[in-house]
């Protein structure tokens, strides 16, 4: 069994457990994550609180004030040497941070690291908070296999929405001019998607036109259709312009011949 308490310290509540004997303590050190805080008297035995560190508290070390001491009454109140102490010291430190060995006795931990252990000075024992605190107490059958899945379920869901504001340039208003871009970019997409089968059938019949045009071209292109007749044409006119020309050039030749003996007929008169 597990005993649940809420403070209300902080705002939104936090929520505290305790297991309820040392048997307990060993499942819930098992099953602890990494935003639980463990806390402890310190030199002196007690029960093992935990809290967990609400959403808004980013680290163990920034808890405020006012949550620890709610923590370090409820630890004082629940060690039977330590309640009857004053001045005593409440040690807290991050569940992972806990050591344990399999030779260690039920309800025995140890540190992997002592500078990550803080410490906090009760001087006497306060019944409005510890009072405040057992009005709110709830003693729950956990199944912690189940519940812990559920939770890292949970973070994994708050991760993966925070990571799909990283991608969309977080909140920070200098990047309002890049996430309309980005809107607008996706709005194109989608239109663009949704056109797709339209836009096929213009790039076909572009296509066609295209195509036509290039046929048409051709067909008024005599050199491209028939280049082979038109080659096979230019020299069949060219040949028959150089025998016209041979032609010319023998017949103005006799005549040169005939007026030559002419002239020197006269020569000799």
């Amino acid at each position: 069994m597990v005993l649940y308490f809420t403070s209300t310290a902080v705002e939104p509540p936090a929520t505290i457990y305790v297991g309820k004997d040392k048997f307990e303590n060993e499942e819930l050190l098992r099953y602890g994550l990494e935003r639980d805080v463990w806390f402890h008297v310190d030199k002196l035995s007690s029960a093992h609180v935990y809290l967990r560190l609400p959403p808004n508290i980013e680290s163990w070390e920034t808890i405020p004030e006012a949550l620890v001491n709610d923590c370090s009454q409820l630890v004082k109140a629940n060690s039977i040497e330590g309640n009857k102490k004053a001045n005593i010291t409440i040690i807290y430190t991050p569940w992972s941070n806990i050591k344990k060995t399999g030779d260690m006795a039920v309800g025995a931990v140890t540190f992997f690291n002592d500078r990550k252990v803080k410490r906090f000075h009760i001087k006497e024992k306060d019944n409005a908070i510890v009072n405040r605190l057992n009005k709110t107490k709830k003693e729950v059958q956990v199944d912690h296999e189940a519940e812990r899945q559920e939770r890292l379920r949970d973070e994994g869901r708050v991760k993966k929405a925070k990571a799909i504001e990283d991608v969309s340039f977080g909140s920070h208003p200098s990047f309002s001019v890049l996430r309309s871009a980005a809107r607008a970019a996706s709005l194109i997409t989608m239109l663009t998607l949704l056109n797709a089968p339209l836009l096929k059938l213009q790039k076909k019949a572009q296509q066609a036109e295209q195509k036509r045009r290039k046929e048409e071209a051709e067909a008024r292109d005599y050199s491209k259709l028939y280049s082979a007749e038109a080659m096979e044409e230019e020299r069949r006119r060219k040949e028959e312009r150089r025998l016209a020309k041979l032609d010319g050039n023998a017949s103005g030749s006799g005549d040169d011949d005939q007026d030559d003996g002419m002239d020197s007929d006269d020569s000799f008169m």
